[in-house]
C-alpha cells in the first residue's frame, strides 16, 4: 500500500497538522525517510509527538516503522531515469501487486446485489474502459449503463435508488466538475465504486469502495506530458474476474446448503 492510498484510507481521522504534516512528505519524498522524528518535526515547524500521532493514525507502531515505509516508497518510485517502456512495466506490475492484496468481495457483493450499474468515465480513456467493463459483464447477465457526459449522470442521480449503483473512473480523481454530482451521490446514500489513480484524492475519500490503478507521468522531449493507462484496464479484468470467482463462490455455498 502507498501513502497515498493510506492518506484516503484514514482522511476522516485526519486533523489540520497531520495534513501540514503529510504536504511536506509528499513534496519531499526523496528527503523525508532520511531524517529522524525530531529532524522531520523541525523541518514540519511541529512537535515530536505530532509526528508520532500521524503515523500512528496512518496504522504503524511507530515512527521508525513509518520511516522504513517511506524509505521503501522511495526505493520504489521515481521515473526521471526510466524509458517510457521501464514507466509503463512498472505502472503494470505495481498495479498487480496492489490487486494481490486488495480484497474485492465487499465490492463484489455491492454488484451482484445492484439491481441498476451505472458506469461513468471522465475522459475518452476512461469512457473505453467504462466500455469495456460493459462488455465483459454481459457475460454474466450484469448490464452495466454508461453514462457518457456529465448532463447525463446530472441526470440519472436524479432517478436513483439505494439499490443502484454507480461506478465512477477517473484518472486523477480531482476533476472539480464531476462533485456537485458526487456530492449528490453521497448525500442521497447511493453506493458508488471510485477507480483512480493511486494518490491521494478527493473522488477516493468521499467513498469506502476505492479501485486504484497504478499511473505514472513521462515528459518527452518537448516537455508534452504522456500518462501510462493500460493499468486500468487491468483493473477493470480484474474486477470482472473477480466477480466471476465471486459467483462460483456463491453456487459452491448454494450447494453445500442442499446437501443433508
Amino acid at each position: 500500500m502507498k501513502i497515498e492510498e493510506l492518506i484516503n484510507k484514514h482522511y476522516n481521522q485526519l486533523n489540520e497538522t497531520d495534513l501540514h504534516i503529510l504536504k511536506y512528505i509528499l513534496n519531499n519524498k526523496s528527503e523525508c525517510h532520511k531524517l529522524g522524528i525530531n529532524s522531520l518535526a523541525e523541518k514540519c515547524n511541529v512537535s515530536r509527538s505530532s509526528i508520532l500521532r500521524l503515523a500512528q493514525k496512518l496504522g504503524f507502531s511507530g515512527y521508525s516503522e513509518f520511516r522504513v515505509f517511506l524509505k521503501w516508497q522511495e526505493q520504489e518510485g521515481g521515473n526521471s531515469d526510466k524509458s517510457q517502456v521501464e514507466i509503463l512495466r512498472n505502472d503494470i506490475l505495481e498495479t498487480l501487486k496492489y490487486i494481490k492484496k486488495k480484497d474485492f468481495s465487499e465490492i463484489c457483493k455491492l454488484i451482484h446485489h445492484a439491481q441498476r450499474i451505472f458506469i461513468y468515465g471522465t475522459g475518452t480513456a476512461q469512457l473505453d474502459c467504462a466500455f469495456e467493463l460493459q462488455r465483459m459483464f454481459l457475460a454474466v447477465q450484469k448490464y452495466l449503463h454508461v453514462i457518457q457526459a456529465q448532463t447525463e449522470l446530472e441526470m440519472v442521480i436524479k432517478d436513483l435508488t439505494l439499490n443502484d449503483l454507480v461506478i465512477i473512473i477517473s484518472f486523477s480523481g480531482d476533476t472539480p466538475t464531476i462533485f456537485p454530482a458526487v456530492q449528490s451521490l453521497v448525500a442521497k446514500g447511493i453506493p458508488f465504486i471510485s477507480v483512480t489513480n493511486l494518490k491521494n484524492n478527493h473522488l477516493a475519500r468521499m467513498t469506502p469502495f476505492n479501485l486504484y490503478a497504478n499511473s505514472s507521468s513521462n515528459e518527452l522531449s518537448d516537455d508534452t506530458k504522456l500518462n501510462t493507462f493500460a493499468s486500468f484496464f487491468i483493473i477493470g479484468e480484474m474486477l470482472f474476474s473477480h466477480y466471476v470467482d465471486y459467483l462460483k463462490q456463491l453456487q459452491n455455498e448454494e450447494k453445500n446448503g442442499e446437501q443433508p
